[in-house]
């Protein structure tokens, strides 16, 4: 599963999508390589399991599965395995789907309602003990109305639930009971998208090959090969070669590409946030003066500059700027180290020695840890520390694995991401509301607010939407007298194309993006080679 933190090492961004074009030659990659009806596309990132269910593209946009919904370009809800768009009950607790017919999986066999209600029980499971589930605790249960129709029943009312339909369906007979971790399903999965899996040999590559009988129509792109490169550097350097025809990159490496012919660099805007979490059991972190004069110490567009080659934008909550309609305009974080001091002073933190303050015998100090691998991750620990320092708070920067990571999360702070341009609720009440604390990487620090709780629960359970745009607004107000993190940054995701393409169309980029999911690529069976 893709963690909501784990994200991708390329830098991703926000609202408005550019594209730089470099030459018009067609850099066709070598017959040996790939065939003009293939694709070979580089990714930073591996997934650990292709099952729906174990977290894979659970936004959407898979190239192997279809939900019952998917997105258009503007990140409305279009119908895919839905004949149409599904809407609530009155009460909003009961959404009716009706289900497209003359469907087929990849193996054959038909789609019906027995998939998607046994795709639905099963997350509901626990016995599957599916990662997602905690996200589904809205769901009451489902059931088939119809011989072309299901019906979901919701605990309360929740506005954005059209949005957790685009999971894609798993084939009934391939649910079969257990664990989904020891499912066999994770390394050969079945679904109904424009690809079919044809191969995967971990650590090197995945090869997906094209659904002749996809109820959208053929793709076009007949071949699609993911290599697997986590090291940016090394990825360039085989974009340069000739290995890939497309891959996603820092902003600065993707940069190297301009003017080089036959090449285009996309720049997507992004909700996809990095920060730092800060564990409210630590002592030094829980303390509420450390929060505040950490987000004015902070020096967040010195960091976009410096770090992110000036691609992305301030954040000062997990509330991207492209949910504009949601996003509070008062609650910004200004950089304002004299401010932290004086705050720290009040609070009874003395400077000693070396410049580190203290209090009471203990030192403002703790340990910041990132995923090593994440170049740009390590980089705004980096900078987080150097303007931390500054104002008498020192952070020890630990790089370290997943498995070594996790354990410590309740005490030592993290660099973080996650974020979607979807809705709010999305991120924000697993992140936040204390019902969530230290489930997993949902809010993990352990932070708890009454009045962010109250809020968080008036936005997901109301039908109207004003009613929601105010209560994000009063929770983004609250953080900045609460802060239970340092939001940093939305990134800005940048990715290089080789050749000429059609089909290509602009989106914002969530937190998960790549290859086989969002990002430039988020619509490839619909696109083509030129020349």
């Amino acid at each position: 599963m893709r963690d909501a933190s784990r994200g991708l090492s390329g830098l991703v961004v926000t609202a408005a999508v550019t594209v730089v074009s470099m030459g018009l030659a067609s850099c066709a990659a070598p017959d040996s390589r790939v065939r003009d009806d293939g694709v070979v596309l580089a990714d930073p990132y591996e997934d650990e399991s292709l099952h729906p269910l174990m977290g894979f593209a659970e936004q959407g946009m898979s190239k192997i599965f279809d939900g019952l919904v998917t997105h258009d370009a503007d990140r409305r809800p279009r119908p895919a395995l839905a004949a149409a768009v599904p809407e609530p009950s009155a009460d909003g607790k009961t959404w009716k789907v009706r289900l497209r017919t003359g469907v087929t999986f990849h193996d054959g066999s038909s789609f019906g309602p027995e998939d998607v209600v046994a795709t639905y029980r099963t997350l509901l499971d626990p016995a599957a003990a599916s990662p997602v589930a905690s996200s589904f605790r809205m769901l009451a249960g489902v059931r088939q109305s119809g011989p072309d129709s299901v019906e979901f029943r919701l605990r309360h009312t929740y506005a954005p639930f059209v949005h957790k339909l685009a999971l894609g369906i798993v084939p009934s007979e391939a649910l079969t009971g257990g664990r989904l971790e020891s499912s066999p399903f994770n390394t050969r999965p079945i679904g109904t998208g424009p690809y079919r899996f044809s191969e995967w040999r971990r650590g090197e590559r995945l090869v997906l090959t094209a659904n002749e009988d996809y109820w959208g129509g053929a793709p076009k792109i007949r071949r699609v090969t993911v290599v697997f490169v986590p090291d940016d550097n090394t990825r360039a350097q085989r974009m340069r070669r000739g290995d890939f025809d497309g891959t996603v990159l820092p902003p600065a490496l993707a940069g190297t590409f301009s003017g080089k012919d036959g090449m285009t660099i996309y720049s997507h805007d992004s909700a996809d946030y990095r920060g730092v979490m800060l564990p409210q059991k630590n002592p030094v972190t829980g303390d509420l003066a450390i929060r505040r004069a950490l987000n004015l110490a902070v020096d967040r567009e010195g960091m976009i500059r410096a770090l992110l080659a000036g691609r992305g934008r301030s954040a000062s909550g997990p509330v991207p700027q492209v949910l504009d309609e949601f996003a509070e305009p008062t609650a910004v974080w200004r950089h304002d180290p004299a401010e932290a001091r004086r705050i720290l002073d009040a609070a009874g933190w003395r400077t000693g020695a070396g410049g580190v303050r203290s209090r009471d015998g203990r030192q403002a100090r703790f340990t910041l840890m990132y995923p090593a691998g994440d170049s740009v991750r390590k980089a705004l620990a980096g900078g987080f520390a150097s303007d931390a320092a500054k104002v008498g708070i020192r952070v020890d920067l630990a790089g370290l694995g997943w498995d070594a990571i996790e354990p410590r999360m309740r005490n030592d702070a993290l660099v973080m991401g996650d974020g979607t341009p979807l809705d709010p609720d999305l991120v924000a009440y697993g992140l936040l509301h204390s019902a969530q604390a230290e489930d997993g990487f949902n809010n993990p620090g352990s932070y708890r607010d009454a009045t962010v709780d109250a809020e968080l629960d008036k936005a997901r359970s109301s039908s109207d939407q004003a009613v929601r745009v105010q209560a994000y607004k009063a929770v983004q107000r609250r953080l900045m007298d609460n802060p239970p993190w340092v939001f940093l940054v939305f990134l800005q995701h940048t990715y290089v194309m080789r050749g000429q393409w059609s089909g290509y169309e602009a989106v914002i980029d969530p937190h998960l993006h790549g290859v086989l999911t969002w990002g430039p690529w988020w619509n490839l069976e619909k696109w083509s080679r030129r020349g």
